[in-house]
């Protein structure tokens, strides 16, 4: 809890945006989302999360889903709309669009 909280006072002392050039999210931090959405979040797409972390700007969210895979879901802090949800026990990998394919 208190490296989370050191990290967004970090970004929160740079100048808008600058943390986030470049990142996947370029969210400002004051129109992020509360960690408590993210958890919602979660619940209502039936996942069972391990973990929570700030990634790239984004939020991660580490866990299993409804079948018991273990997935890593990129969400962005702003919108809570999931950018990406990678499956780490297999190839398959979905997009913002819901779009699957495999990757290398």
């Amino acid at each position: 809890m208190k490296r989370s909280l050191t990290i967004l006072t970090f970004l929160a002392a740079l100048p808008s945006g600058a943390a986030l050039a470049g990142d996947d999210c370029a969210v400002p931090l004051a129109d992020w989302q509360p960690r408590s959405a993210v958890v919602r979040l979660a619940e209502e797409n039936g996942w069972v999360v391990r973990r929570i972390k700030i990634d790239d700007g984004c939020y991660e969210i580490k866990g299993t889903d409804r079948e018991g895979r273990r997935i890593e879901v990129t969400v962005d802090p702003g919108t809570l709309q999931v950018i990406e949800i990678e499956y780490k026990d297999g190839d398959d990998r979905r997009s913002r669009e819901g779009r699957e394919h495999k990757h290398d």
